[in-house]
């Protein structure tokens, strides 16, 4: 069995991000506790972010991946400006023969502040995440473990995307409708892994939970390439309800149930939710433990 397949299986239908905000540092403790109700709850993976300089996505999934039995981590995304390439290579290989089968490696390119606080070009986005891919690979010594895991990339775009078909195992978009899901599948092709994020408002009062997508689409928008890509698929972008109910999964679990579920007749493989955070890591966590049991139809 391929590595892709394996992941495909190991991953499911449906993940969860761990809700750890950008600017909020949670215990290893409190992160290990989180990790194991995710996974008494029913979902079969967790994925994370990284902030460069500031978190350390690799460290933190060892500590997940030794703490819990089958759950499956992924990064979303790993920044390349975080380190080397051959040091991330090497860190997810080493990972990945500790623990077979339970890593997802997904990549970006992130953005130009990023680059330029490690005293780095951003240069070509494509072009940048093209030589990156290369150099993961190259011959060192000692050479990395030689365990595989699958490696996809952050692509909101058709460049990144024929990228990511051409030199990695697959794509992470986020933000972005079913439509794009679909060019996304084509693109690909289907021997590549296709793992969608899906932003999720989980405020049960209909009206509440339309404000607050609303809110997440307005934020979106204010990053110029977004505006443009939903132009391309069709939508006008005035018109932030019909953004906010085709991009956002909001409302009670049945609402958020019907939207990944959309994405996976889309042609995604794994929908990724992408709750909001407060400021209590494990009350977000206990929010993912109610709504686990209306995704066990998914798929």
């Amino acid at each position: 069995m391929d590595h892709i397949t394996t992941a495909r299986a190991a991953l499911g239908p449906l993940g969860v991000y761990l809700p750890i905000s950008f600017t909020r540092s949670d215990s290893a403790d409190d992160q290990r506790e989180g990790a194991r109700r995710l996974e008494r709850a029913g979902y079969r993976a967790a994925w994370t972010n990284e902030v460069v300089g500031g978190k350390d996505a690799l460290v933190q999934l060892g500590v997940l991946l030794a703490a819990t039995e089958r759950l499956t981590f992924g990064t979303g995304i790993a920044n390349i400006w975080a380190r080397e390439p051959q040091t991330l290579h090497a860190g997810a290989a080493q990972l990945a023969d500790a623990y077979p089968g339970r890593l997802v490696l997904g990549i970006g390119v992130g953005h130009a502040p990023q680059a330029a606080g490690v005293g780095r070009e951003y240069g070509s986005p494509v072009k940048t995440l093209r030589d990156y891919l290369e150099r993961m690979t190259a011959e060192t010594w000692p050479p990395a473990p030689s365990a595989t895991y699958p490696r996809i990339l952050g692509a909101n775009g058709p460049k990144m995307l024929a990228l990511a078909g051409e030199a990695a195992d697959g794509a992470y978009p986020a933000n972005l409708p079913p439509a794009y899901t679909t060019e996304a599948r084509k693109t690909l092709g289907a021997d590549k892994l296709l793992v969608v994020g899906l932003t999720v408002v989980t405020e049960a009062d209909p009206a509440a939970a339309r404000v607050a997508a609303r809110e997440k689409v307005s934020a979106s928008l204010g990053l110029p390439w977004y505006g443009k890509a939903m132009e391309r698929l069709g939508f006008d972008v005035s018109d932030q309800d019909t953004l906010a109910d085709a991009v956002v999964a909001h409302g009670g679990p049945d609402a958020i149930a019907a939207k990944a579920q959309e994405h996976l007749a889309a042609g995604a493989d794994h929908v990724l939710l992408m709750p909001p955070t407060t400021d209590d890591f494990l009350a977000d966590v206990a929010e993912l433990e109610r709504l686990a049991p209306a995704f066990g139809t998914l798929g």
